[in-house]
């Protein structure tokens, strides 16, 4: 099984994973943003090398 494509969206305290491309409204927001299926995203930093992983499991 390969990856999903989606896109990051960040608001407030919280960031999540949106499925699908992104598509933009004419005032420039998230087109369909509402029917996409959401995940919260968390992240994981190594504190040695300040390395990043972030991980989408937890639907919203």
């Amino acid at each position: 099984m390969g990856l999903g494509e989606g896109y990051v969206m960040a608001g407030g305290h919280l960031a999540h994973w949106v499925s699908g491309l992104l598509r933009r409204g004419a005032l420039g927001g998230p087109k369909g943003y509402g029917q996409s299926r959401k995940f919260v995203v968390e992240v994981f930093r190594c504190p040695s090398c300040g390395h990043l992983e972030l991980f989408a499991n937890q639907p919203m």
